[in-house]
């Protein structure tokens, strides 16, 4: 795991400009650094160690003919297999130098090829072109600065605005409204205009003048025209594959472990890594004092039962608070999802034991553990969409509970209705909501939630609200959480259940095997309780989350008062101030449902700041 950079400059590039980029992202590769100059073009690289723990791994590698140069972040696991189809010897055993030599055998169309989380850099300095790539989920980033003839990537954005004296960068306005619904921004946009997020599937060649991109991968296009039904035979390709994919990403040559919380898709993750690992495996949870809903007592007796060597973090609020402004500084743009400090605690904590874990993120895009999946097949019902208008209305009226869903009826024909029921089921603005509030905006509009898609087979409204979860949510912010929260510590973290063929297979395995007689995620429990007993699992879904509505009201506070004060609101010019105060006063008077609506108002205006 590593971080890149690079930039085309046509007036020529300086290597101190690819180091100031490269000292940005010191923490994504803190064991060595790189550069590579030719004729305006610059590549620099920042090692995490992982495998191949030589110096002749680091990076740029050149090419055995001499032709090629690449930098690159990630892990990809086939690499063995692919390197016994080269008909080279390899100087090295790592990755990144059979990426390189299968790009000089087979060109970009390598990518599908490889099996693994990446973003890659490749230089011809023949032909003076430069390719790059990313994954097909989006696991690892890549962001691309584009303005006046100036081409530049990083694996961050603070790579790109450590240029902010010599490059131009204007705030991209258009973002601010899907900030404020889904609490990231989704790809391809940035809160830049010059940058972009460098889409997921996709590889492309710039020439020095014009970056043109292709599609390798389309969540789209593997859906296929019939579903897979068969309990017996889907447990059977389910747990093979799983199993294939946790051992796959066990290739390391350094101390790992995995993130457990105690919840089905950690606790699966980390009862096939203990099965395929001849050691005992660490795994680490962190819990919080006083909390609500403390789930480390779970995870210690998953750990007990595998036999695993476990580690347990008790965070106090200060523990925690501490790390609020960190949010702003790890994410360089607005980002609002305040799982990321429990998941820094975590990472930190894992850090000073290993420096790879296993991580269970996707099990609940891929397999339907949410909330929102029962709400989009809840809201189809045609008898309740006749009415929803006015259930709307007679619950807007009731408790906060009742209040908060009162929303999830209120949408209009012309909404997004994925997007609606996401941006509702985590307390944030709908777009009538943000047609009042955001500043100068006659009528919130969202293209990029609403591009139609050609499919070969309908899929039901929990689908759809599923491939929503995938293309946007799963993306732009969980994997941007897991990323920036681990490699803040140099930490890599590595997502079995987001290998691109068990993407495939969910993405086609019938419905009633992910939600059966009430019970979601029904196959990938049925996969998990064969390793370890059902009822360790029979309580609530809580999440990994933190107490922000309390401690908005309480130690948090003064974010409201710094942040969203008349005069901090007017200046930064986003939104209406009247709008802005309505919404604390409600919130301050008993309406804590509207948490999420505060947290995501503080944080675009510390941003701001």
């Amino acid at each position: 795991m590593c971080g890149i950079a690079g930039i085309y400059e046509p007036k020529g590039v300086a290597e101190d400009v690819l180091k100031r980029m490269s000292d940005k992202i010191a923490h994504r590769g803190p064991d060595s650094d790189g550069f590579f100059v030719q004729n305006g073009f610059g590549l620099a690289h920042r090692r995490l160690s992982i495998i191949d723990l030589s110096t002749a791994a680091n990076q740029p590698i050149f090419s055995q003919d001499n032709r090629y140069a690449i930098v690159y972040n990630g892990e990809v696991y086939n690499h063995k297999e692919i390197a016994k189809e080269l008909p080279i010897q390899l100087k090295t055993h790592s990755d990144t130098e059979v990426i390189l030599e299968a790009f000089a055998q087979w060109g970009p169309k390598m990518v599908n090829r490889l099996n693994g989380m990446f973003a890659i850099a490749i230089f011809d300095k023949l032909e003076e072109k430069l390719y790059l790539f990313r994954d097909r989920v989006g696991i690892k980033p890549l962001f691309i600065y584009q303005k006046n003839g100036v081409m530049a990537f990083g694996s961050e954005l603070k790579a790109l605005t450590a240029l902010k004296d010599q490059l131009e960068f204007t705030l991209n306005r258009d973002a601010i409204p899907y900030f404020l619904h889904l609490g990231y921004i989704p790809q391809p946009i940035t809160i830049y205009n010059e940058i972009e997020k460098f889409p997921s599937g996709h590889w492309a060649v710039f020439d020095g003048i014009a970056l043109k991109t292709e599609c390798y991968w389309n969540p789209a296009d593997k859906i296929s025209a019939t579903v897979l039904s068969d309990e017996t035979e889907a447990k059977n390709q389910l747990e093979k594959l799983l199993k294939a994919s946790v051992k796959k990403r066990l290739m390391s040559d350094v101390p790992f472990g995995t993130f457990l919380s105690g919840g089905v898709d950690s606790s699966l993750v980390t009862a096939l890594a203990q099965e395929e690992s001849a050691e005992r495996l660490k795994t680490f949870s962190i819990g919080f004092e006083n909390a609500k809903h403390d789930e480390s007592k779970y995870a210690r007796q998953v750990a007990e039962h595998l036999g695993t060597e476990h580690f347990e973090y008790k965070v106090t609020e200060k523990d925690a608070l501490d790390l609020v402004e960190d949010i702003l500084l790890q994410y360089d743009e607005p980002y609002a999802d305040s799982s990321a400090i429990p998941t820094m605690l975590v990472s930190k904590m894992a850090r000073q034991e290993v420096t790879m874990t296993l991580s269970g993120d996707g099990g609940d895009e891929l397999f339907m553990g949410y909330g929102a999946y029962t709400w989009a097949n809840r809201l189809s019902s045609p008898l309740l969409n006749t009415f929803r208008k006015p259930i709307g209305t007679a619950l807007s009226f009731g408790n906060d509970r009742q209040r908060r869903a009162a929303n999830l009826f209120q949408y209009s024909s012309s909404d997004n209705l994925p997007a609606h029921i996401f941006s509702q089921e985590q307390y944030l603005f709908s777009r009538s909501e943000l047609d009042r509030l955001v500043l100068n905006s006659n009528e919130v509009q969202f293209p990029l939630l609403n591009q139609a898609k050609k499919l070969n087979r309908a899929l039901s409204p929990a689908e759809r609200q599923a491939f929503f979860d995938l293309e946007f949510y799963l993306k732009d912010d969980l994997l941007t959480k897991v990323d920036r929260a681990s490699m803040r510590y140099s930490l890599e973290a590595r997502v079995p259940l987001l290998d691109h063929e068990t993407v495939e297979f969910a993405l086609n395995l019938d419905e009633n095997l992910k939600i059966k007689n009430g019970t979601q995620k029904y196959l990938l429990k049925q996969v998990l309780y064969d390793k370890i007993p059902k009822e360790v699992f029979n309580r609530p879904k809580w999440g990994f989350s933190i107490p922000l509505s309390k401690w908005l009201n309480s130690d948090l506070s003064y974010l409201i008062d710094e942040s969203l004060n008349k005069k901090k609101v007017e200046e930064t010019g986003f939104v209406q101030w009247n709008a802005v105060e309505k919404l604390v006063n409600s919130y301050r008077s008993g309406q804590e449902h509207l948490y999420n609506r505060i947290w995501v108002l503080i944080l675009l205006h510390s941003w701001k700041a």
